[in-house]
């Protein structure tokens, strides 16, 4: 998929040849999983985004690979997406101490320089 990631939108064919599946297939789980929903065009045609892309093997790799039912790959998928919301609120406190940190040790050092 090197070569494709520089594209903003992919056609169903495009991704059915990128992750091996058959258009029908993706047209299915679009309506079973709350998360893969692709935009569609002026002519009413999907178009598939990077991030839809990434949905779509991982889903893949929940049915195929892990064997999940599809109400578990849902599950499994909600469950990832906050967990993923989770790490971003810490890490983005985790920066905001930081901040924090480096504005008092400015202001140490701007008081030592001072002396």
């Amino acid at each position: 998929m090197h070569e494709s990631s520089s594209k903003l939108y992919y056609s169903i064919k495009e991704v059915s040849e990128l992750t091996k599946l058959k258009p029908y297939v993706l047209r299915y789980w679009e309506s079973e999983f709350p998360s893969l929903k692709p935009s569609k065009n002026k002519a009413g045609n999907r178009t598939y985004k990077q991030n839809d892309i990434s949905v779509i093997l991982n889903i893949k790799k929940l049915l195929y690979d892990k064997k999940f039912t599809i109400k578990g790959a849902i599950e499994e998928l909600k469950n990832a997406s906050h967990e993923h919301s989770r790490v971003r609120e810490v890490e983005e406190r985790d920066k905001s101490v930081l901040h924090e940190v480096r504005n008092e040790l400015n202001s140490i050092l701007n008081e030592l320089n001072r002396h």
